[in-house]
């Protein structure tokens, strides 16, 4: 081999290695760089996922509450409509009671509520023609029996209730309609109806 020859393949020798070691040296650079990639890639995927996860378990725990804040509306609308059923049905108990036990029930009333005795029970047309005197003698007796003077006498005028009376003395009116008794004892007393209703 000539001289020239062996310069020639001593430089294409040393390029080869020389290339040889460039490709080693790229390819480790290459590893490292999609093992890098690879391990960022790892990374955010998982933390899409927990972020994924973390909203799902928000959205499910907002829907729980949700669903609870939702039942916990209906029981209440139903109690309060089974409080409003009782109250109802204790008016129409009242409305229906016997005869002689509605009268001596109004007749109690008009005792209960007159102050001085002397003033007038206005009833509603039906009870006035139905029961009138009879609550008039019995609500007299029930006051002189607690000494005061029972002279109480039946109105007139008619009130436009369905249940109960009005006690009329001079201008002052006193209203014991069933309805608006019911009326001023709803606050206090839905609480110990639903109680009852619901122990």
């Amino acid at each position: 081999m000539k001289g020239t020859e062996k310069i020639i393949a001593h430089i294409e020798a040393e390029a080869a290695a020389e290339a040889q070691t460039v490709l080693a040296k790229a390819a480790k650079d290459a590893e490292q760089i999609r093992a890098s990639y690879f391990a960022k890639a790892l990374a955010e995927h998982q933390r899409l996922v927990d972020a994924g996860k973390a909203e799902c378990e928000d959205l499910v725990t907002r829907q729980k509450r949700m669903a609870e804040m939702e039942s916990k509306k209906s029981v209440l609308a139903l109690k309060q409509e089974m409080v409003a059923e009782a109250f109802d049905e204790a008016r129409r108990e009242v409305a229906e009671l016997p005869a002689e036990k509605y009268a001596a029930f109004l007749a109690r009333m008009a005792s209960d509520a007159a102050s001085s005795g002397m003033e007038e029970i206005v009833l509603n047309e039906r009870d006035k023609a139905a029961h009138g005197k009879a609550v008039c003698k019995a609500a007299n007796e029930l006051l002189a029996a607690k000494g005061v003077p029972g002279k109480l006498t039946v109105s007139e005028d008619t009130a436009d209730i369905a249940v109960g009376l009005l006690l009329r003395h001079g201008g002052i009116e006193v209203n014991c309609a069933v309805d608006t008794l019911i009326e001023q004892q709803r606050g206090s007393l839905s609480a110990k109806v639903a109680a009852v209703l619901f122990e």
